[in-house]
């Protein structure tokens, strides 16, 4: 990872960020069409938005990193033979985007080697984004205003505060060989704010399923720089994906995994 120069992906996602909230504000808020995606087999929609915002996402990369992969939820993936490569989701909730919940996001990681190393989860509706400086140091920015962030280490188990979300993936039989998890999941999952929420102290668990790379890879780096532990629910490195795992502590996160094993079986 040493070959990484961190500060010109920094400056690029900064910038990113902005120019984001400024495209949505101009060009995207305004009526969309929403088609679903499982015609018929569930319920995965997709609006003219998310494709929107992934076209301009890739044009920025594009125009800036000419010879990195890129892969998209909605576009798909780009051939190249470059170390380095993007992952997008263009927006992160689009559920709540399709309500107007102001909780959607645009995901975006500078993944190298395959591993994620820069992330950026913007959030245009709340004013507010967040990303990694390097591996050690995490922001969010709110109103312009830059701060850094931290999970709440310290922690103790009997005072954890608890997000999560089935997203209709995990079975009500394996749910009910879970019920301590149940009961401690106290706290609204609202997409990925969950994760930016943890890696600022206000949350110090989040248990989700059926992440997929985009929903997960930006995420990773924000919340290690923040001092957060990512696994997926069989203790797996989270870049797999799927049903995932985040804590403030070790301590903590192995409790929650050994309270989660029923469910995995």
């Amino acid at each position: 990872m040493g070959a990484i120069n961190y500060s010109i992906y920094y400056s690029f996602l900064n910038r990113l960020a902005r120019d984001l909230s400024s495209f949505y504000f101009k060009k995207v808020n305004k009526t969309f069409s929403v088609t679903n995606k499982h015609k018929g087999r569930g319920y995965d929609p997709v609006t003219t938005s998310d494709r929107a915002f992934e076209k301009f996402i890739r044009s920025k990369i594009s125009k800036k990193f000419p010879g990195h992969q890129i892969i998209g939820e909605e576009f798909g993936r780009t051939k190249s033979k470059s170390d380095y490569s993007w992952i997008i989701d263009p927006i992160d909730g689009t559920r709540s985007y399709v309500i107007g919940n102001p909780t959607w996001s645009n995901l975006i990681s500078l993944n190298y080697k395959g591993y994620p190393v820069m992330g950026l989860a913007n959030f245009p509706m709340l004013n507010k984004y967040y990303l990694n400086y390097n591996d050690k140091i995490s922001y969010v920015v709110e109103n312009g205003k830059k701060r850094r962030i931290k999970v709440n280490k310290k922690i103790k188990f009997s005072q954890v505060k608890v997000s999560g979300a089935f997203h209709g993936w995990l079975p009500f039989k394996k749910q009910m060989k879970i019920p301590k998890i149940l009961k401690l999941m106290r706290f609204k999952c609202p997409d990925s704010l969950s994760y930016a929420l943890l890696s600022e102290g206000r949350i110090d668990v989040v248990i989700q399923c059926a992440n997929k790379i985009w929903d997960i890879h930006p995420i990773i780096p924000i919340v290690k720089a923040a001092g957060g532990i990512l696994s997926t629910w069989d203790n797996r490195d989270p870049v797999y994906a799927g049903n995932v795992l985040v804590s403030a502590n070790k301590s903590i996160h192995k409790k929650i995994l050994k309270l989660l094993k029923p469910a995995i079986k």
